[in-house]
């Protein structure tokens, strides 16, 4: 396993990235940082808490400086928040530096655990339709990832191994 980079997971919310990270991380015995837990101890406020008294772009702040102080790391399964991926420096450090996996899945699956889910401060008011525009416009950034794993038709345990695989040829 190669562990001089980061394996970073990175995906819509709902794609199951702080799952699929920590089942990884102790299949490859090695750390779990999770940018949305990390972002929660450092404010003493949960994410959708923050979007709606401090908004969007101080999250966004603060989710770079955290993201980027993270990757520092060597050696750690990392998840991303959803936007995280979105923002050029988080992006341009990822790529450079570590190797990237898109979790990818149907914009179906993904609207139904976003509209089941309380806690996603994006989804608060956005219809299927945004959704829908919020996917499709993301998953043109997510492409850019090293890998894209399509995680339909996966068990997590499959998703987990195909990571390892990818990340031992790399």
């Amino acid at each position: 396993m190669n562990l001089n980079k980061n394996i970073v997971l990175l995906g819509m919310m709902g794609s199951g990235k702080s799952t699929i990270g920590f089942l990884l991380s102790k299949k490859i015995n090695c750390s779990f940082l999770d940018v949305d837990k990390f972002i929660e101890k450092e404010t003493n406020l949960k994410i959708h808490d923050i979007f709606q008294k401090k908004g969007e772009n101080y999250f966004r702040d603060i989710e770079e400086k955290i993201t980027l102080k993270l990757l520092k790391n060597k050696g750690k399964v990392i998840s991303l928040g959803g936007g995280g991926f979105l923002n050029k420096n988080i992006r341009k450090e990822i790529l450079k530096n570590h190797i990237s996996f898109w979790l990818n899945w149907k914009s179906s699956t993904l609207i139904n655990r976003i509209l089941k889910s309380k806690k996603r401060p994006i989804a608060f008011n956005s219809s299927e339709n945004d959704l829908r525009k919020l996917i499709n416009d993301r998953a043109k950034i997510y492409s850019k990832a090293n890998f894209r794993i399509n995680c339909e038709t996966l068990t997590k345990n499959m998703i987990v191994k195909q990571i390892i695989n990818l990340n031992e040829k790399n």
